[in-house]
C-alpha cells in the first residue's frame, strides 16, 4: 500500500513538473515569422549612424558635437522610423509628421552647433531630409527582397508537416498490439 501511494505521488510530482517545463517553454519560444524589436532597431541606428556621419562631415562637427547630435538623430530617426510604419502608405501624413520631429530636431541642435554651424545646418535641412529618407526608402526595399529571397520558416507551434494518414487506417505497431 505504501509502495503504491509513493509511486502515485511521485508521478504526480514528475507530471507536474512536466507541465511548468511546457509551460515555461512556451512562453519563451518566439514566432520567427513576426519582426523583432531588436532587428527593428539595429536598422534604426544604423540609419541614425549613417545620417548622423554625413552631417558631421558636412558641418564639421567636434567631438561634443558629434556625440549630441548622435543622440538627437537617434531619437528623431526613431520616432520617424515609428511613424513612416505606423502610416504606410499614407506619405502625406507621414510627411507632415515626419516634419515636426524634424523641428523638434531643429530646435536642440540650436543649443549644440555653433552660429554658423547651425546656418548651415539650417540651409541644408532638405538635403539632409532627402539624404535620410533615400537611405530608408532604399534599406526598406533590400530588406523585402532579402525576405523575398530568404524567407524566414513560419512557425509550426508543435505541427508537424507530413502527410495525411486516413482514419481507418492502423499503423504497424497498433497492428502487433492487436494480435
Amino acid at each position: 500500500m505504501r509502495n503504491t501511494l509513493a509511486i502515485a505521488a511521485l508521478l504526480l510530482a514528475t507530471s507536474i513538473s512536466a507541465q511548468a517545463q511546457q509551460k515555461s517553454f512556451i512562453t519563451t519560444t518566439q514566432d520567427k515569422t513576426s519582426s523583432s524589436p531588436r532587428l527593428n532597431m539595429a536598422a534604426v541606428e544604423h540609419r541614425a549612424d549613417r545620417l548622423s556621419d554625413q552631417m558631421v562631415r558636412q558641418l564639421r562637427l567636434n567631438g561634443y558635437q558629434a556625440s549630441r547630435l548622435r543622440t538627437i538623430n537617434e531619437d528623431k530617426v526613431a520616432k520617424m522610423a515609428a511613424i513612416e510604419q505606423k502610416h504606410a502608405g499614407n506619405q502625406k501624413l507621414i510627411d507632415e509628421q515626419c516634419k515636426g520631429v524634424c523641428k523638434e530636431r531643429d530646435k536642440e541642435l540650436a543649443s549644440v552647433l555653433s552660429t554658423d554651424q547651425y546656418t548651415n545646418y539650417y540651409d541644408s535641412r532638405s538635403v539632409f531630409y532627402k539624404y535620410d529618407k533615400d537611405y530608408a526608402a532604399r534599406s526598406s526595399n533590400i530588406m523585402l527582397v532579402k525576405s523575398v529571397q530568404e524567407p524566414l520558416p513560419a512557425s509550426s507551434k508543435g505541427a508537424v508537416i507530413a502527410p495525411a494518414r486516413p482514419e481507418g487506417r492502423s499503423t504497424p505497431a497498433s497492428s502487433v498490439r492487436g494480435r
